[in-house]
């Protein structure tokens, strides 16, 4: 298992070299998405998205302040990604994503997804999200009608993580193997 410490925008050959187990450190442009904002990145085609090329989107829903004008990121956790099981492929080729990041894992679709156009799927742990945010800056928000968490927030990222590399462009999986050992040793003690 490697160290990474990887800038946005992404190079498919720099994705590609990653494997599960590796830790990564990320800094550059990120996007924050979740369900609605999946939706309508879907339905729309706006001319800010072309910044998700080669970039990553963060399942997240952060708690922002309104300063006026500007924002001050509060918390920034990710959310459950597997909610996005059904969205994040299309988006992913749509705009050409690289990279994902939340928690829980996703399914066999973004593990296709992720192994076509070569992309990582980055566990971020849950229950840290000061300690996120306090690597964030706000650039941008869009969808501000969706409401603050289902918004897309652009956001810099200064050596976000430590992430784990949990699904990679090989289609190894963290969570298909500790499913693996778990069912193994159930059957040892049984």
């Amino acid at each position: 298992m490697a160290e990474h410490r990887l800038k946005v925008p992404l190079d498919e050959e720099g994705v590609r070299s990653l494997k599960v187990g590796d830790t990564v450190w990320l800094s550059g442009t990120i996007y924050t998405a979740r369900d609605e904002a999946h939706r309508r990145l879907m339905e729309e085609n706006p001319p800010w998205a072309s910044g998700l090329k080669d970039g990553a989107i963060y399942h997240c829903g952060p708690l922002v302040i309104d300063l006026g004008g500007t924002y001050r990121l509060i918390s920034a956790g990710p959310t459950t990604s597997s909610r996005m099981n059904s969205l994040a492929p299309g988006v992913m080729r749509k705009y050409g994503v690289r990279v994902l990041i939340g928690k829980g894992g996703m399914d066999n679709g973004v593990s296709a997804a992720l192994r076509e156009l070569g992309g990582v799927y980055l566990a971020l742990a849950g229950g840290a999200g000061a300690l996120a945010a306090s690597r964030l800056v706000f650039k941008a928000v869009h969808y501000l009608d969706l409401g603050m968490p289902e918004a897309v927030w652009i956001l810099e990222a200064r050596e976000l993580g430590p992430m784990t590399v949990a699904m990679d462009s090989h289609g190894g999986s963290i969570y298909r193997e500790v499913k693996r050992r778990a069912e193994k040793r159930l059957k040892e003690l049984l």
